[in-house]
């Protein structure tokens, strides 16, 4: 078991569950260890596991902890909460980075199923992409991430989809995503596809994304708020200096 030093901090969420951690090394650890077991839980149940995760440079020591777990990696297929309208390649595309820093070591057995198909648009690709995903969700496991402007998966303030997106009755499970500080097309899942994962964590790390996350859930009018205010379930946030 590693060494959490985590406590429990109220945030204004449903049931929600705050951990601090010392350094960034001691939270991928934990983080790890945590969506390993839920992993587990998941193949035990079901037989198969759905691991969503997010992009950005946050993640890389979290992903080279998880594959490492022992777990039947065969049995699990994991996918992105959004991604760049561009080809896996290309060295902003979060489908490289994750084939590059978390299918390695023991999770090389798992299949990756990308939010990107080659000669679509994302309005088309979105669409083909609903129908690929239909028989998999919802996600056992979700681990989401946040920029300093409040944004999480794709889900952009200014996006041209945020609305419908974040329409908790809404019917689709992806859209494209076009917003001014996205240099690229996005395609990210959509509210209702986010809150109705089975294991929902938010991984952020230093001091001013903490104070934009308090700033948001005290005001509740950024996209991460909203998330994080449409779930039923227990969300935990991963947090450090």
């Amino acid at each position: 078991m590693s060494n959490e030093r985590a406590r429990d901090v109220p945030l204004q969420i449903p049931q929600p569950r705050e951990r601090r951690f010392a350094d960034g090394a001691e939270l991928a650890r934990g983080l790890a260890e945590r969506v390993a077991t839920e992993l587990e839980a998941a193949l035990r149940a079901r037989g198969r596991a759905l691991l969503a995760v997010s992009g950005g440079s946050t993640p890389k020591r979290f992903f080279a902890e998880l594959s490492k777990a022992d777990i039947d990696w065969r049995a699990v297929e994991i996918t992105l909460a959004d991604e760049r309208w561009v080809p896996a390649s290309d060295e902003r595309s979060n489908a490289r980075l994750v084939r590059e820093q978390l299918l390695v070591n023991a999770a090389v057995a798992a299949r990756f199923v990308p939010l990107q198909i080659d000669g679509h648009t994302p309005e088309s690709g979105a669409e083909a992409l609903e129908r690929e995903f239909a028989s998999r969700l919802p996600i056992d496991v979700l681990i989401l991430g946040m920029g300093n402007d409040g944004h999480t998966a794709s889900l952009f303030p200014e996006g041209d989809h945020l609305q419908a997106a974040l329409d908790p009755a809404g019917e689709r499970m992806l859209l494209p995503m076009r917003a001014p500080g996205a240099p690229e097309p996005r395609i990210t899942f959509t509210l209702p596809a986010l809150v109705a994962a089975r294991h929902l964590h938010l991984h952020i790390e230093g001091a001013a994304k903490q104070s934009v996350l308090r700033e948001a859930l005290a005001r509740g009018e950024l996209p991460i708020a909203k998330v994080l205010a449409a779930c039923e379930r227990p969300v935990d946030v991963w947090t450090c200096p």
